[in-house]
């Protein structure tokens, strides 16, 4: 109905319009852009029947942005850390090139955080991501500019990474759904950094979108080969998913009560659940979950099962160059001296003191695998877990450094290597996005993707910012 050039077109137009506020690409690729949807209208002109040609190339024209960690020919593949100012990739990251080969059309880079391992979205290279909804508040990291470019309505489909909530915090923050695989399907390769030893069961690449109907044909393409292990042909029925829910992490110190708003959210959608399905949502209380940031701590840093290390933030932080010295770092920053960012330069300082208390590293990863074998035997072939997606709405630029581990509400699952979709639940009294996280067992992605369109529908999804 629509040339796939006006589409093209359209959304260069709207990237142009609210760029300057949110600051989400940060380096476009408009006009190479424009000339793939040239190609793509002549194809269709002249090409074989429609069903062939859907088959062949599912995500024929669809303007899409990719987290400007992942490499994306001629673009710039800095991380956010400026002795990477001058890299620009040569090649495509695996997902980018089979969303590609699929028809997608890459519109340009979006921003994250320094090295990807912050929840604000702000590096000494491209400044700061803004959200649309409050150009005050973060959009959530490491996948920030992914969140926002799509909150905003400048792309259709958004390519992350998440470590430790880098796909779903952004999400939540910018009121769009974000999907965190099953560990080890989708594959990493292509992104700086990478994981290395023990990190390659954590880091999980995802889709980003306004719409949960476009994440399992966006999710297809990524995962490549590897999908059927995603059962995403299976029919679910919603009635006979076990559904629980856990309003909050027990109550850790190191992390901020869930605000009301949320809790109220969470509540609407287990009364809409039992009232609408009829099924009986259980609550659970999870002890361990109180502790999930030390778990995630402990397990991010130790070592593989071939005794492998894992890798140092700062020797990535040096990228092949001179070690950096957080403590030095830190100097230099106080005096406007340091090309590092605030998170970045604490994250070095704090990675020692994880190593001082080996035995109590040990006992948390043990607690880890342990509650591993408890959430898989919980959730089984048809359960779903409702929990928050953070315990606050998108907080104001620069406040997660007051508390730096409200991440946990996320980075647990990654450690736990459980899908997990981010389902926006409309907004709050300050007209800013709410959300949840639906977890399923191993392997089970189809499940909470299936819950994720069922509450589009009853919730509304994302709503356009400005709108209401």
């Amino acid at each position: 109905q629509v040339a796939c050039v006006e589409v093209v077109e359209a959304y260069v137009e709207r990237i142009k319009e609210v760029n300057p506020l949110i600051n989400a690409v940060v380096k476009d690729r408009f006009e190479e852009a424009l000339q793939e949807a040239r190609q793509v209208d002549k194809l269709l002109s002249e090409g074989p029947g429609d069903d062939c040609l859907e088959e062949k190339f599912p995500l024929l024209g669809v303007p899409i942005t990719v987290k400007e960690a992942f490499s994306l020919y001629g673009m710039p593949n800095t991380s956010g850390l400026v002795n990477r100012r001058n890299v620009i990739a040569t090649s495509d990251a695996t997902v980018v090139s089979r969303l590609k080969q699929a028809g997608a059309i890459p519109l340009g880079v979006t921003n994250c955080s320094e090295l990807c391992m912050w929840y604000e979205s702000s590096n000494r290279v491209y400044g700061r991501t803004n959200n649309p909804y409050d150009l005050q508040r973060i959009v959530g990291g490491s996948s920030g500019g992914e969140g926002s470019v799509l909150a905003a309505a400048c792309s259709v489909v958004g390519v992350g990474s998440d470590i430790g909530g880098s796909i779903r915090m952004p999400a939540f923050f910018n009121g769009v759904f974000g999907h965190k695989p099953t560990t080890g399907v989708v594959p990493n390769d292509g992104q700086f950094p990478n994981a290395h030893g023990v990190r390659t069961s954590y880091l999980c690449t995802g889709p980003m979108c306004r719409y949960a109907e476009d994440l399992e044909p966006v999710l297809r393409v990524m995962a490549g080969p590897g999908v059927s292990k995603l059962k995403l042909n299976e029919k679910v029925s919603l009635e006979k998913i076990k559904f629980h829910c856990m309003d909050h992490d027990g109550g850790s110190i190191f992390v901020s009560p869930v605000d009301k708003e949320i809790l109220q959210a969470q509540k609407k959608v287990v009364q809409h659940l039992e009232s609408d399905l009829g099924v009986r949502v259980q609550h659970v209380a999870i002890h361990k979950m109180k502790y999930s940031f030390q778990i995630w701590s402990a397990m991010m840093s130790s070592k593989d099962s071939e005794g492998q290390e894992a890798q140092r933030f700062t020797d990535l932080l040096g990228d092949h160059g001179k070690p950096v010295w957080p403590l030095w770092e830190l100097m230099k920053w106080l005096v406007g001296m340091s090309s590092h960012t605030l998170p970045a330069i604490a994250l070095g300082l704090t990675e020692k003191l994880v190593n001082l208390n080996l035995s109590g590293k040990a006992k948390l990863v043990s607690m880890g695998k342990s509650l591993q074998e408890e959430m898989e035997a919980l959730l089984g072939p048809d359960g779903v877990l409702l929990y928050p997606s953070h315990p606050t709405i998108a907080p104001k630029h620069h406040s997660p450094i007051c508390m730096p581990f409200n991440f946990a509400y996320t980075a647990i699952f990654n450690v736990l290597g459980l899908p997990v979709t981010q389902c926006p639940l409309g907004l709050g009294s300050e007209g800013l996005p709410l959300g949840i996280q639906l977890v399923a067992a191993s392997y089970n992605d189809h499940l909470t993707l299936a819950v994720a369109r069922y509450l589009e529908k009853a919730f509304g999804g994302w709503v356009l910012p400005g709108e209401v």
